[in-house]
């Protein structure tokens, strides 16, 4: 039996909105070997004379990540910023209770900052205050020591530290997760929402034209949900920019069909974030809209850590293998409709960080001493960056469905569209279905591409096949050159379980 085709219309009239480049954020934070094995590795042949691998750095720059996140994370709740600037000889050893670790403090804002540098321009700073067991004062240091020209105690000691310009951060987040009741500081929304308006507003007394984030929910699951969203946002709607979501997922007692359709849970939670805002947006009487920070987002298979988590000894090592999950195909077809997800609400989530960057939950992954390779999830991520820029079209489905027993009825097909500057095509498809190909058609009305430039899909017959230290090119995504374009109309057949990147050219183009 032919499976019925899906099938959508892309007219360049009906947009969603303009890709932020901040979409295309990740995450560092001091857990386990994201910096110390990951991105910093004094010693290791590739190593550069700061410390930092270059062979990771070329896999960033591949990558395409933009904004950074740093230094947490739970890690921040308990976070000193003073102990990782100055001489690293002289940086004192803390313990981590967040990751249960030692914390050496060899890599610190200074080094961040340096390692931005060597990713390239594209790469912007995203820096956290700690509002867990600090406060306005010393979120206030911290700014002035990063972002003062000199002049003042704090200024002058950047400066005595090595260097002499300024950060020029502009993206704060006013602390992590304060929701969850796992967080050092822990807090009401109210005594949060507090603490986070007191803190805008004296950042903004320094500089008026740093961007803010607002801890919002770190889970839709969460009881405190949306009221938590309320509640902060009554007190800090006037003083911040955006409001955080955090959301992670993974196949859980072999429910694939349900894993396969996280992005309906990932879209309904930006939805209703968004409904939340523009509701206090609405009952304040304010013209201004609160964007969506999107800053921490993956697979991750949170039940193995917590069952490990409970049987560990409590020994404090540095730098231990934490959260290093490997990553399958199947993994990679949900991350990339995860992508789609932020993709087609570009209008309202402008900052996004995967969770995160190298080893832990990660797209790289390293050995100590050894190689560097990319994870099946590293392709998605790297395709959305580099094709997803310019204006997100409006893509409405007609699909066949299948049943989840999540989320109930659910499309087989998963799409959004990006139509770049220079009048290019990018579809990004996702394929649920997981025995059977699925036919797409798309009408093109208004468009006039005028050939398929390329379309790459990553699927496998082995849908846990993976990329591994022995076997680390076993995955990558493959050509198809069956689709076409006919009287403005273009026809695909997407694999079964695939991620897909359609791209075609308009007028003058190769």
């Amino acid at each position: 039996m032919t499976p019925r085709t899906a099938r959508f219309t892309l007219d360049p009239a009906f947009t969603v909105g303009e890709v932020n480049p901040r979409l295309f954020g990740s995450f560092v934070e001091h857990l386990g070997r994201c910096v110390y094995t990951g991105i910093y590795e004094p010693g290791h042949p590739t190593a550069d004379e700061a410390g930092l691998r270059t062979d990771v750095l070329a896999l960033i720059r591949e990558l395409g990540v933009t904004t950074i996140r740093y230094p947490g994370g739970n890690f921040v709740s308990g976070y000193q910023w003073e102990d990782g600037v100055g001489p690293v000889d002289q940086r004192p050893r803390r313990l981590d209770l967040a990751w249960r670790s030692t914390e050496t403090n060899r890599f610190g804002l200074g080094e961040y900052m340096a390692f931005l540098k060597k990713i390239g321009p594209q790469a912007e700073p995203m820096m956290a205050v700690n509002l867990g067991t600090r406060g306005v004062a010393e979120a206030l240091h911290l700014q002035e020591y990063a972002n003062h020209p000199g002049g003042t105690e704090l200024s002058e000691r950047r400066i005595a530290h090595g260097d002499k310009g300024p950060y020029g951060i502009r993206l704060w987040c006013l602390g992590n997760e304060m929701d969850g009741p796992w967080q050092l500081g822990h807090k009401t929304a109210r005594e949060y929402g507090r603490l986070a308006a007191e803190t805008a507003r004296a950042m903004r007394q320094m500089d008026p034209d740093i961007e803010l984030v607002a801890c919002g929910s770190s889970a839709r699951s969460m009881e405190t949900f949306a009221a938590w969203e309320a509640a902060v946002l009554a007190e800090t709607y006037h003083d911040v920019d955006h409001i955080s979501l955090h959301a992670y997922y993974e196949e859980l007692d072999g429910d694939r069909d349900s894993f396969l359709a996280s992005a309906v849970d990932m879209e309904a939670f930006i939805e209703e974030v968004v409904a939340t805002c523009d509701h206090m947006g609405a009952r304040l009487k304010s013209p201004k809209k609160i964007n969506l920070s999107f800053d921490e987002w993956n697979v991750w298979y949170l039940s193995r850590y917590q069952d490990q988590a409970a049987t560990e000894p409590l020994d404090w090592p540095e730098a231990p293998r934490l959260l290093e999950d490997s990553y399958s195909v199947t993994d990679a077809v949900v991350f990339g409709s995860l992508l789609i997800a932020l993709l087609r609400h570009a209008d309202r989530v402008t900052v996004a960080c995967l969770a995160q960057l190298v080893n832990v939950i990660a797209p790289i992954m390293t050995e100590p001493g050894g190689p560097a390779w990319r994870q099946t999830t590293f392709f998605p991520f790297a395709q959305s960056s580099r094709h997803g820029r310019g204006r997100v079209l409006d893509v409405r489905v007609d699909s066949p469905t299948y049943t989840t027993a999540k989320y109930g009825e659910v499309p087989l097909l998963h799409a959004t569209a990006v139509r770049g500057d220079d009048g290019t095509v990018t579809v990004f498809a996702v394929n649920r279905g997981r025995s059977a190909p699925l036919p797409l058609e798309v009408d093109l009305r208004g468009l006039d591409p005028t050939h398929v430039i390329e379309h790459s899909a990553l699927a496998d017959a082995d849908p846990d096949a993976r990329n591994t230290l022995h076997d680390p090119e076993r995955v990558a995504p493959h050509t198809v050159s069956t689709t076409t374009l006919t009287d403005g109309a273009l026809h695909a057949v997407l694999e079964p379980m695939s991620w897909n990147v359609i791209r075609l050219a308009a007028a003058g183009q190769p």
